[in-house]
C-alpha cells in the first residue's frame, strides 16, 4: 500500500477521529494530547481548519498519513528547534505499527523540509524509552546529537521525561 504524506483537509476529519480512537491504548502512553482524546468531529474540523491557517500564515505544517482512504497517522514539521529547521513529529494508528509508516512519513517530510532554501536540518525528539522512535530517526539516517532532560508528562504516563535528540542535516 502506498503511504501519502498531506495535510489534512476538513472531509478527513471522520477518518482522523476513528484513527484515533481506535489507537488510544496504543497512543496514550507516549502522546499527551491523547489524554484529551476521544473528540467529536466538529472539534477535530475545528482542529483540522486551525491546523491550515497556521500553516497559511508561516507555522507548523500538519499533516496525515494516509494509506489508500484510511487515516494511518498524523506527522508535521514543526518550528520549534530554531532558525533553519524542524523538528519532525509523527503518530501511527495502532493498526499500522511496524509496517514502515513512520519511516516513509518521516522520508517525505525530510523532503518537504529541504524543499525549503532556507532549511538546513531537522531533528526527531523522543522520549528515551520510546525505543521504536529511536529505531525509526536511526533508521531513515538522522544521527544523536543529544539529549535533554525535563520533567515527565503526566498525561503521558511512559514518558520518562528524558528525550533523545537526532538530527540530519541538508549536506547529509
Amino acid at each position: 500500500m502506498e503511504i501519502v504524506v498531506r495535510p489534512f483537509a476538513e472531509d478527513d476529519a471522520a477518518a482522523l477521529a476513528v484513527a484515533i480512537a481506535s489507537s488510544l491504548a496504543h497512543l496514550r502512553p507516549w502522546m499527551a494530547w491523547a489524554a484529551e482524546e476521544p473528540h467529536d468531529l466538529a472539534w477535530h474540523r475545528e482542529r483540522i481548519r486551525n491546523g491550515l491557517a497556521e500553516e497559511a500564515a508561516g507555522g507548523d505544517r500538519p499533516r496525515g498519513i494516509f494509506a489508500g482512504a484510511q487515516v494511518a497517522g498524523g506527522c508535521g514539521l514543526h518550528r520549534r528547534v530554531g532558525p533553519g529547521g524542524y523538528e519532525i513529529g509523527y503518530w501511527v494508528a495502532a493498526g499500522w505499527t511496524r509496517r514502515g509508516v513512520a519511516k516513509e512519513a518521516v522520508r517525505q517530510l525530510v523532503a518537504e523540509a529541504f524543499a525549503e532554501p532556507g532549511i538546513t536540518f531537522v531533528e526527531i525528539h523522543h522520549d528515551v524509552a520510546n525505543v521504536a522512535s529511536g529505531e525509526v530517526a536511526r533508521s531513515s539516517g538522522f544521527t544523536l546529537v543529544g539529549g535533554q532532560a525535563g520533567p515527565p508528562r503526566a498525561t503521558a504516563p511512559s514518558d520518562s521525561g528524558i528525550d533523545r535528540i537526532w538530527r540530519l542535516t541538508r549536506a547529509q
